[in-house]
């Protein structure tokens, strides 16, 4: 794991993106119209790099130096790739489990599903590379460390994954409070990629639509429906249970 950097200034920012090395935002002051602007928005583009307009008060807020309305951060981890990751596991004899994080962006959500993750065995998290948590020392804190041992995998396109997922033989299943299923009825001794959406805006029904069973997490007081990092929590628990994981007790 690597130590995330502020690179800020016309000429550092497009050597960076020259290098090749992970980049996990760009802020852009939106007012600005130039060459070197349109290369940044076109390289960012073709590389799925998360980038924000934003007005120069907020560039000032980031950096007390000339940084003459950019600066890109630099990844904390180095991302895998879904694909080799999933061949990889199935290469080791091992049983698949991954979770998909449709527009999860608060950075403590974040780092909760990934230590939940981590201890119940999942095998990787996929995330896009826009509308999600941005991985910083909060979400690293939150995780207890566990997003230093969990494979992260970015994407420009979820529904890409999901489809190579399910033609490799994964059971693509969302936990949603809309289901009339009870997680518990779902069926998760089979490689399994799971769907968490976001408290606000849940899993997006294009996601939706691709998932091969929707199930529900059964509540009893009057609040509809739990934190992500909750859900995931308890979702996970039920795919260790059913499959007789052996879980170590603290």
């Amino acid at each position: 794991m690597g130590k995330q950097l502020y690179i800020y200034g016309i000429r550092p920012i497009l050597e960076l993106l020259n290098s090749g090395k992970e980049i996990d935002t760009i802020f852009l002051q939106k007012d600005i119209k130039s060459d070197w602007c349109s290369k940044i928005k076109k390289h960012s583009k073709e590389h799925g790099i998360g980038l924000k307009l934003v007005p120069k008060h907020k560039l000032n807020r980031l950096t007390r130096k000339n940084h003459q309305g950019v600066i890109a951060i630099t990844a904390h981890i180095i991302y895998q790739n879904f694909e080799n990751l999933l061949n990889f596991t199935f290469e080791t004899g091992e049983f698949p489990l991954f979770l998909l994080l449709d527009r999860i962006t608060d950075v403590r959500n974040f780092g909760s599903i990934c230590r939940s993750a981590e201890t119940m065995g999942v095998h990787g998290i996929v995330i896009p590379n826009k509308e999600s948590a941005q991985i910083n020392e909060i979400a690293i804190k939150a995780s207890a460390g566990a997003i230093n041992n969990i494979n992260i995998c970015r994407t420009e396109n979820l529904e890409k994954i999901i489809l190579f997922a399910k033609n490799s033989g994964l059971s693509i299943i969302a936990c949603s409070e809309k289901s009339n299923k009870n997680i518990c009825d779902i069926n998760f001794k089979k490689p399994s990629l799971i769907v968490i959406g976001s408290e606000r805006n849940g899993i997006s029904k294009k996601i939706i639509s691709l998932c091969d069973e929707i199930g529900k997490i059964p509540v009893s007081g009057k609040t509809s429906s739990l934190n992500a990092s909750v859900a995931a929590g308890i979702v996970l628990y039920e795919q260790n249970r059913q499959n007789l994981i052996n879980v170590k007790t603290s």
